[in-house]
Formats: structure tokens, sequence, C-alpha cells
């Protein structure tokens, strides 16, 4: 079922594979109608996580980049919207001249097309699929029914099936096998026996349970896994190790599992053991799904475990800011304020209240695409004295707009995949906090706007001290910095989704050294052992 696991143990499959010295790369299968997740809430699907080449996919496309360290294209994000899209527009044009289209063979080859497709175009060793959703759901079935066909056509020495299930754990602490009997029952009643049961559950799996999972399934009891519930998912391929995936997959598939563990121990370990605690405020809209900034939480927790530090984040709902001062107050309890990427008027009050805090209180702050556009108008508001200053996107008729639409997106009529999308180089100015994070003067940032700072006010900007620190191959604003501040800066691109465990993106390890200098400066404050230097 969603939101089980399976994208973190795809790619932990996929990490031990390419560890043994394999290329390896992932596709995930997404069986909803839309072509993309560009216009998903992700309050409902989760983050849209941007690609390297413009795609906006599923969050677990960011899961697999950051596990296999290399950048993934949006073709390996498949949905039903694509291949009805590609098979309809080919019986338009009379591809299908004189036959019946149907679910199949016209779907079903299309959907196992680009799964080749994806494996070919990459040079892979291994293709590792995921396919969402939940077993005996409609939707799902001409994918399943894909994959099944696969193993005829490539043989059963070539494939290789994992079924991800769920034992809950009763109150009384037993644990139920009855969802993945039944669950297996209904994915072999669509043609598909699993060579391996990965089961999920809050603690592992007790041998009674595995030997009756076995019985019930017809999958062998060293085949049926134990995924406990762990405290940094970083630590599942060391965990699936141990219960032997390697070794079954590798006999099954006639692989060599020779693994290099390299320095994956070391960086798993890092996000276990830490010497303190940073308490940091993310303030946003999308606050009832953890999953909306998913790759903004791992940005700060690898940014963390570099310094050895854990990062203890708390929701901050942007709404409230608006109407309770003492809420606004709170803010100050934090180490650092981080204010995300996000759409649209309801609650960017307050996102530009919590900018304008950090900046008057001297907290350490990081602004996200949306984020740093907020911060601008805060920054006009409260500095440059332009009171009515405010973005397009949030009042069309301000009488300052400090942020405008794009010039190219004035006349897109179609929403989906129209934004300004994917990596572009960015050209850092020497001597500014950017430059010395970076250590470079051109970078690549991911994007996903449709609006910018409007260049008409940048005299005024820097009259104020404002200063713009990195610009866009034709000179758009990608950074804005204080240069007065410990550490305020804020940036038009998405630097989260170039985050790696052990190779931190330099913004946000900036922003987490930062806030650990804060807190290390109010200890000592607080201290009655302090004296004054």
């Amino acid at each position: 079922m969603s939101g089980l696991g399976k994208g973190a143990v795809t790619a932990s499959i996929a990490k031990l594979l390419s560890l043994c010295g394999y290329n390896v790369t992932c596709v995930k299968i997404d069986p909803y109608l839309n072509v993309d997740a560009g216009t998903m809430n992700p309050i409902i699907h989760g983050e849209v996580f941007v690609t390297e080449d413009g795609g906006e996919t599923d969050m677990d496309l960011g899961t697999y980049e950051r596990f296999l360290d290399k950048n993934l294209p949006k073709t390996h994000n498949i949905t039903t919207g694509q291949v009805y899209s590609k098979v309809i527009e080919d019986e338009r044009k009379g591809v299908y001249l004189g036959e019946c289209v149907q679910i199949i063979p016209h779907i079903t080859d299309e959907i196992k097309r680009r799964i080749r497709l994806a494996g070919e175009a990459s040079h892979a060793d291994v293709v590792v699929v995921e396919c969402g959703g939940t077993v005996g759901d409609i939707e799902g079935l001409p994918f399943y029914e894909s994959l099944r066909q696969m193993r005829m056509e490539e043989g059963r020495e070539n494939t290789f099936f994992v079924h991800v299930t769920l034992a809950p754990l009763l109150p009384r602490g037993e644990q139920k096998t009855k969802p993945t009997q039944h669950s297996v029952q209904e994915l072999r009643r669509i043609g598909i026996q699993p060579d391996m049961i990965v089961v999920r559950s809050k603690v592992k799996l007790s041998e009674q349970s595995k030997s009756k999972i076995s019985l019930f399934t017809n999958v062998e009891k060293d085949a049926v896994v134990s995924s406990p519930d762990l405290e940094s998912i970083y630590s599942l391929p060391l965990v699936m190790e141990e219960e032997g995936v390697l070794r079954i997959i590798g006999e099954k598939l006639n692989l060599k599992t020779d693994i290099n563990w390299g320095d994956w121990p070391e960086i798993a370990k890092s996000f276990l053991e830490y010497d303190e605690v940073v308490k940091i405020a993310l303030v946003g809209k999308y606050l009832t799904q953890a999953d909306t900034y998913v790759s903004v939480h791992h940005a700060l927790m690898h940014a963390g475990a570099k310094q050895g530090c854990k990062v203890d984040i708390s929701w901050i709902d942007a709404e409230r800011l608006e109407s309770d001062p003492d809420y606004l107050e709170t803010l100050s309890d934090y180490d650092g304020i981080l204010i995300p990427g996000g759409f649209g008027k309801r609650g960017s009050e307050g996102k530009i209240l919590a900018a304008d805090y950090a900046r008057v209180h001297g907290i350490p702050f990081l602004g996200i695409c949306f984020g740093f556009q907020l911060s601008l108008v805060s920054f006009a508001r409260h500095v440059c004295g332009l009171e009515d200053a405010n973005s397009t996107e949030v009042e069309p008729n301000t009488g300052n707009p400090v942020v405008d639409l794009l010039p190219e997106q004035k006349e897109v009529a179609k929403l989906g995949a129209t934004m300004r999308l994917g990596e572009h180089n960015i050209y850092l100015v020497e001597g500014t906090l950017a430059h010395r994070l970076y250590g470079s003067r051109v970078i690549r940032g991911r994007h996903r706007h449709r609006y910018e700072f409007n260049l008409d006010y940048r005299k005024v900007f820097e009259e104020n001290g404002a200063v713009f620190s990195g610009f866009s191959e034709r000179g758009l604003v990608e950074i804005f910095e204080l240069p007065t501040h410990p550490y305020y800066i804020a940036t038009q691109y998405h630097p989260e989704f170039r985050s790696r465990p052990g190779r931190p993106e330099p913004v946000y390890y900036g922003f987490i050294r930062a806030s650990r200098e804060r807190k290390a400066k109010r200890l000592s404050k607080a201290s009655p052992l302090s004296k004054p230097s």
C-alpha cells in the first residue's frame, strides 16, 4: 500500500547492487492518470521532486538519487497519463491502422517499452522498478500485467519480484501476518508469484511470523525479509544485507555479490551518533503530510550529520503567524528559520513576517524559491520602506511588484510542465557568502518557478544593504543575502534536490553551521559560569 516504504526498499536494493560494482538505475511507476506530479497538491501526494532535465516527478526519484548518488532523468517516472497519451497519440497518427487498440497488448507494450528504454538509455546492468499503489487496485492492473509479461519475455533468470507488505503490531504486542497473506494471494491471482517478501513492521519479525508467512505465500523462509522501523533510512541497506537480501537476489539472478561498502557504513552511522541538537523552525502551510517537504528534511539531516549534530525540525503554521503575535514570538526559541518553496496567497503574510523576524533578531535564515521571493517582499516593506510591496502571484495589483511573472510565462495557458524547470547555471559574485560557501564561480541549481525578482528594484535594494550574489545565464537574480546578518541567504533555486548523504549541499551546510553557532552563543550567555571576555 502507499506510504509503506517501497521507495526506501527499492533504493536500498539498488544501493546494495551498486556497491557490488553494478551499474544500477531505478524506475518509479505511478498508476495515476496525471502525466506527471507537477499539478498535484503536495498534501495529497507528497513533494514534487525536480530532476536535472526538468521533470516534475514522484518524490521517490529523490530517494533513488540520494541513495545512488546519481542524477536520474524524468523518463524514469512512468505514469498512466504518459502511457495512455502516447498510445492515443499513436492511434490518431495511424500507427495501429486497422487494429482495435486495447489495454492488452497496446497499453502493456507501451509500459514495457518505457521500462526497457530506461535501462537501455542508462546502460544499466540492473533496473530496479518500483510499482506504486496497492495490489488489487484497478488503476494498477495494466502495470502488474506488464510486469508479469516481462518475466515471461525476459526469463526467470533475469527477473526478480519483491513484494513489500505490512505486518501490523497490535496493542497487545502480537504481529499479524494476515494482511501479508491476503496481499500475496491477490498478487498471485494477478499472475505474479513473489520471489521475496519484505515485511514492514514496527519491530523485527519473529521467527514464528516468518515461518507463517513463508508457509502461506509459497516463499522460502530465508526470502521473507524483516524491515523494521529505523531511526534513519540510510541504515536500511545495512539491515537488508544482514537479512540476506543480496545473497538471495544474487543466487536467483546469477550475480556476483561481493560487496564493497566504501564509506556507506560511516555515512549511515553519522545519522545516529551526534553531540548536539539544533532546533530549526520550518515555516510552511502544507503541514498535515510530512512528505511535502521531504527533500528539505533530508538536506537538513545531511548537513547536520556531517557536523555531528541532529536537526530537530518543528513545523510552524504560516497562517497562524499572521494572527497570533505570541506564536510569532516563539520563533526566538529556534536556532534557525527556514521558509521552503510553495505557491499561492494562503500563509504568505505569515512567511513574510517570519522572514523579517529572522532579520531583526539575527536568527540564521534560509529561504527557498517562494521563501526567497517572500524574503524579498519582506525586505522591501520593512527596510526599503515600500509598504505595499508584494509578489504579483499573491497580489496582482500591488503598487510595488518586487516579484513578478517571468516574461516567458505571460503567454502560458497550460499549467502542466510549463514553469522554469530543471538545472541551470548560476554565476556567483566573488567575495559574497554564496561564493565562500560554494568555493566556485559557477554552480548548478534545480528550478521550479514562474515568478522572479523584478530587476527594476535592484538599485533600491542594494542602497539599503541587500546583496545579490548569484545570477542566471540571462541575469535573473538567483541568490539574495544580507552581509551584516549572521546568516541570511535565500535562493530562487532548490538546493535540497542536489543534497546527498555524506555530501550535504553547501547552502544547507552553512545554515546548520550558523544555527549551531547561534545556539552556542545563547548557551554561553545563559551559563552562570560564563565570564565577560
